[in-house]
């Protein structure tokens, strides 16, 4: 029997519902549960791939190829349960998926509204793929009162009539903020948040509680009184040193004990925590420590990249080392040339990720000549590899006009624009003015790896399955003339068509991608790119 946990969320937005939602699910698994985790979008868009990184941050890809919320990258590398593009819904798939059936007549004439067909639609997508599964988590997007999210409410609240009090809980989110002028915590916010929420027919059976500081055992009972839960279901939420003590955080405050009890659960048997104490006692007790340099597009916003940030993390774990990340915006180096070696020089390691667009490329090129030059170790994702191959064209192939179509006509184009890809669903065909939206290569594709490669030594495999987004490939037909420049194609898809991996074996650690692997890191299993990389980075800390 599967039941189901809804999460929302009141006062303020970024409060870390999708964290809360991982390591609730975290928690429960411990217990031996299996679990599921899902995200309800309110906005219009489809998807967020056609939404800016600065409005959205990160868009996080699913093996099935789904554009998703960033928030679904926790769930991951949370519960090492891959993603799927049923996890994650928005307002805008919900409606274009009723106006496609109004529009076949599939309604026999009905008058199509809000209430049944839209919020049937959100039930629909709740309960779908849930066979087999103890717990499904449902993260609803935004705050309590916000208009967007008012189909999104109603629908669970008709789902507790549906399945049951047995079947379903709710979770409620909230900020607890302390004001400095009176010296205390101020418990006002949380109460309305919920009077707003029981408003549309949803009575909580947990709140958490973010706040800055220990709450007191006097404004837990006041919570409690006020909000009409049990004084032991409201949770105290502190700020950890690291998103990786958050499970054992909300367990030691009893989250996931709260929540069994308002299933009826039984609470006694024991748990085992001892991947997330293993990452903590990593991250608190490091051997060393390097410095990354991220040079890119949207530093401005971490956010824009969330899974690599994590995936350098997870890099530092498995080398028992701190990992300080240095966001370097590539623009810079375009309008200040002499001042990419004072930026770069003291790095351990240069990285270069994805990115869509020319601005700061020139800034990405002259990074990777310094670090080829100077024997830094480099990785490039994406568009990083696109750089790195657009560098060796320029510099040690002889191909001076070399650049990517990507960026405007050009004669020697070493990227261009992909339009015919094979999958296992046959033929992909795109047309270059056609929709933005959905028509990337997206998804987990096969690669085959070059025998005693780089690569090859660090997967410990030839055959490898990693998730793309992007739009542009490096054209195969410059490959003779890289690799005599020394840039060597060492992983190309099976059918030897489109070029994955480059590397340059002269070089201590040169790396490049069309993939993204920051995608399936996780910090209980950090990706072998990522932690052969800071390997490096930690060699080459040795030596300056």
């Amino acid at each position: 029997m599967t039941r189901f946990i809804f999460i929302t969320g009141g006062v303020v937005s970024s409060l870390g519902k999708g964290l809360m939602a991982a390591s609730l699910a975290a928690l429960l698994q411990a217990r031996g549960y299996t679990v599921r985790i899902r995200k309800f979008d309110p906005y219009l868009n489809v998807d967020p791939g056609t939404m800016s990184p600065y409005q959205h941050g990160e868009v996080y890809v699913t093996d099935d190829g789904a554009e998703t919320d960033l928030d679904l990258g926790h769930y991951e590398r949370f519960t090492g349960v891959p993603s799927r593009q049923s996890d994650n819904v928005t307002s805008g798939r919900i409606y274009q998926t009723i106006i496609a059936k109004e529009r076949r007549g599939d309604y026999l004439g009905a008058t199509v509204q809000v209430i049944p067909h839209v919020t049937d639609a959100i039930k629909e997508f709740a309960r779908a793929e849930t066979d087999g599964l103890d717990f499904v988590l449902c993260e609803i997007g935004g705050t309590v009162g916000d208009i967007e999210s008012l189909p999104f409410m109603e629908a669970i609240r008709q789902l507790r009539n549906d399945l049951g009090r047995d079947r379903t809980a709710f979770v409620h989110l909230t900020l607890v903020p302390y004001i400095a002028a009176a010296g205390e915590l101020k418990t006002k916010p949380t109460q309305h948040s919920v009077r707003d929420l029981t408003a549309l027919g949803i009575q909580p059976d947990v709140l958490v509680c973010r706040c800055d500081r220990p709450l007191p055992d006097s404004d837990r009972a006041k919570i409690a009184l006020f909000c009409n839960v049990r004084k032991e279901a409201v949770i105290p939420a502190l700020d950890a040193k690291s998103i990786y003590g958050v499970p054992v955080q909300y367990h030691a405050e009893g989250l996931d004990r709260a929540v069994l009890d308002a299933f009826g659960l039984d609470t006694s048997a024991t748990l085992d925590l001892s991947r997330w104490t293993e990452i903590e006692e990593r991250l608190s007790h490091p051997e060393g420590e390097v410095t990354i340099g991220v040079v890119g597009k949207y530093v401005g916003l971490q956010d824009a990249y969330k899974s690599l940030h994590e995936a350098l993390v997870h890099g530092g774990i498995a080398n028992r080392v701190k990992v300080h990340i240095r966001w370097l915006d590539a623009e810079l180096f375009e309008q200040d040339a002499d001042g990419l070696a004072a930026q770069l020089e003291p790095l351990h390691a240069i990285l270069v990720p994805g990115g869509f667009g020319e601005r700061g490329s020139e800034g990405k090129i002259a990074s990777v000549r310094f670090a080829r030059e100077r024997k830094v170790p480099y990785f490039g994702i994406c568009l990083g590899m696109q750089m790195a191959c657009v560098e060796g064209a320029r510099n040690t192939a002889g191909l001076s006009a070399a650049s990517t179509t990507e960026f405007g006509a050009t004669a020697e184009p070493v990227v261009g624009l992909i339009t015919e890809w094979m999958t296992e669903a046959g033929l992909q065909v795109r047309a270059a003015g056609g929709d933005l939206g959905g028509t990337m290569r997206l998804g987990a594709y096969d690669a085959k790896l070059a025998g005693g490669s780089r690569v090859a030594g660090i997967y410990g495999d030839e055959a490898i399955s990693e998730r793309h987004r992007h739009r542009y490939e490096v054209n195969v037909h410059y490959r003779a003339a890289l690799e005599q420049g020394g840039l060597v194609f060492s992983g190309m898809s099976p059918d030897g068509e489109l070029p994955e991996i480059v590397e340059r074996p002269d070089h201590p650690w040169f790396v490049g991608v069309q993939f993204h692997p920051e995608l399936k890191s996780k910090p209980f299993a950090p990706h072998p790119l990522f932690q052969s990389f800071i390997a490096a980075a930690v060699a080459q800390s040795r030596l300056v």
